[in-house]
């Protein structure tokens, strides 16, 4: 089975969990590290996860499974995001959980293969 990786997010090798509770799991294929995350209402980047991690926003591809999100861009431009939509969005946004359920959200990112 070399040709073949099979992982369970729920056992993940890198788990977050985030100032407010919200969490992040994420695990690594052989091209894609694709991670799950369960942001919980009222989570706002800039306020649970910029500071815990030190970092600005990266880029990020993703999907919503369940629960809406709005992402704004470094130029205030907003967008809401909700079940069923995928994005692609650039570095430096800050996003936050509207409504009431949290938002279930899968993201990937390709790994560089050189």
């Amino acid at each position: 089975m070399e040709n073949i990786k099979v992982k369970n997010i729920a056992s993940a090798e890198n788990q977050r969990t985030f100032l407010d509770g919200s969490k992040r799991s994420a695990i690594t294929l052989d091209s894609v590290i694709i991670g799950r995350g369960e942001y919980l209402p009222g989570w706002k980047w800039s306020l649970h996860a910029g500071p815990q991690t030190g970092k600005k926003s990266a880029a990020h591809i993703g999907y919503i499974i369940s629960g809406q999100m709005v992402v704004q861009s470094p130029d205030k431009q907003q967008v809401t995001i909700g079940p069923d939509e995928a994005f692609e969005i650039g570095p430096g946004h800050d996003a936050w959980v509207i409504g009431n359920e949290p938002c279930v959200a899968l993201d990937f990112t390709a790994l560089d293969k050189k």
